[in-house]
């Protein structure tokens, strides 16, 4: 049965009205929302670290910063707009002293709930809103009248108004304008997780460079290989992001639907399936969370290792300057790009 969607006559931000929502960062995410909620016309603080590089960019952007843990005492709804690993630590340090029934936890991800790396008192209401898109579409999206989907759940609700709390900051990001759907902290963890190992991010990421590869040791030009197996792929998404796979193959010719349908197969096999069931398994196990756990206690020593081996791939600097031949394409640096805090 087709799941319920929740559109703008389902929330009501009456139930946010005269009420202080605390965002706890000012990065992807949490800088989105907080702009987003202000423009809705509801009070939003931001709670951040003495010292933090976000605080000016907060305060010049109309808001009250204040310390972490004076946003949690003020805050009626507090927002973790926290990396996932640093979730516990400052839990256990600023929010939870100053925690009193009544007040309610949101989350933009399930992992320190659904693991129990973050365990709340019985007496808050504790929510998820969870954008699917990054945050800077979703203030794009919020400003030209759009909304990206989103999804809600609730983990715990003494209050009996968790839902309607949810639902009204939903809207207040501009979610409702496309859509909501109910889930629960364990189907949105485990279900994103999986996503971005083995598709979006990992997948992906792994499929572009061992095309790459495999066509330049074949003896083709590097800036061959970069066109067809990584400049490309935005075309053939959007294809799909827009129609479905189905629509995309309408778009192309016939000779690249006959080779998608015949060959496709060959490469994404069965096991490529079994290896991502394997990948599940350890998401629903926890065996990957407490992995991770791990790595950020250990100071992301293997993390940091393999993102450095990504950086210096010859395919990075094919693409460098490839990019720089298109004036046109939005340019991005990486140098710094972490969940701000």
């Amino acid at each position: 049965m087709p799941a319920k969607v929740y559109s703008d006559q389902d929330a009501d931000l009456a139930v946010l009205r005269g009420k202080t929502l605390a965002v706890l960062g000012f990065g992807s995410q949490g800088h989105a929302h907080a702009l987003n909620l202000k423009d809705s016309g509801l009070q939003v603080i931001i709670g951040l670290y003495p010292g933090s590089p976000s605080i000016p960019v907060a305060q010049e952007m109309g808001f009250e910063v204040v310390s972490t843990a004076e946003a949690v005492r003020r805050g009626d709804v507090i927002f973790l707009a926290l990396p996932d690993t640093k979730q516990p630590g400052i839990y256990q340090r600023d929010i939870a002293p100053n925690l009193t029934a009544g007040k309610t936890l949101l989350f933009s991800h399930g992992f320190s709930i659904h693991f129990k790396t973050v365990v709340p008192p019985k007496n808050l209401n504790v929510i998820l809103v969870a954008p699917k898109g990054p945050g800077h579409i979703v203030r794009r999206q919020y400003t030209e009248g759009k909304g990206v989907p989103s999804l809600i759940a609730v983990y715990q609700n003494p209050g009996k108004l968790a839902k309607q709390i949810a639902l009204a900051w939903a809207k207040g990001i501009g979610a409702t304008r496309a859509g909501v759907i109910q889930t629960t902290f364990r189907e949105e963890t485990e279900t994103d997780l999986f996503g971005e190992q083995t598709v979006l991010c990992g997948g992906v990421s792994a499929l572009i460079l061992a095309g790459y590869q495999t066509l330049v040791q074949a003896g083709y030009q590097p800036e061959m290989a970069y066109f067809e197996c990584l400049h490309e792929l935005k075309l053939i998404v959007d294809l799909i992001n827009e129609a479905g796979i189905s629509g995309m193959r309408f778009s192309i010719s016939e000779t690249a639907k006959w080779g998608d349908v015949s060959v496709g197969p060959r490469i994404i096999d069965a096991g490529v399936k079994r290896r991502m069931k394997a990948v599940l398994k350890d998401i629903q196990s926890g065996k990957f969370a407490r992995g991770w756990i791990r790595e950020y206690q250990g100071g992301y020593r293997r993390y940091q290792a393999l993102l450095k081996k990504g950086q210096q791939h010859p395919i990075e600097k094919v693409g460098a300057r490839l990019r720089g031949l298109m004036p046109w394409m939005k340019k991005r640096s990486i140098k710094g790009v972490q969940a701000a805090y």
